[in-house]
């Protein structure tokens, strides 16, 4: 098991892995961050917003499921959204640089540190 500031730490050994963070999905607060690229205050409260509007649409249209991960797809990178399934209201935020990381690895490793996060 391990804290925050590992686990934000331990995002970053992804290849291409610029940023990470752990916010709550409530205020857009940034519990712990590592790495650099992104304006992480703007990007978590942002991001609050796209969790926030797709559990809204799924309510609307009466899905009876969960959200595993959001990615968004830029032309430089990738963006990664990953609920925490073992406590909610908090996302896991990570920016990957597009021409040096494994999509599918990095969402691995995602699920991994969401896994064995302590909050």
């Amino acid at each position: 098991m391990a804290n925050i500031k590992q686990s934000m730490e331990e995002v970053l050994t992804l290849d291409g892995a610029m940023c990470a963070s752990l916010v709550d999905s409530n205020s857009g607060m940034i519990l712990g961050q590592a790495g650099s690229g992104v304006d992480m205050e703007v990007a978590a409260a942002g991001n609050t917003e796209v969790v926030k509007a797709k559990l809204k649409t799924m309510r609307s249209l009466g899905l009876n499921d969960v959200i595993e991960d959001i990615l968004i797809t830029l032309g430089k990178h990738y963006h990664i959204i990953r609920p925490m399934g073992r406590k909610e209201g908090l996302f896991l935020y990570v920016v990957l640089d597009k021409t040096k990381s494994n999509l599918a690895m990095a969402r691995r490793k995602v699920l991994d540190i969401e896994r064995e996060l302590i909050v």
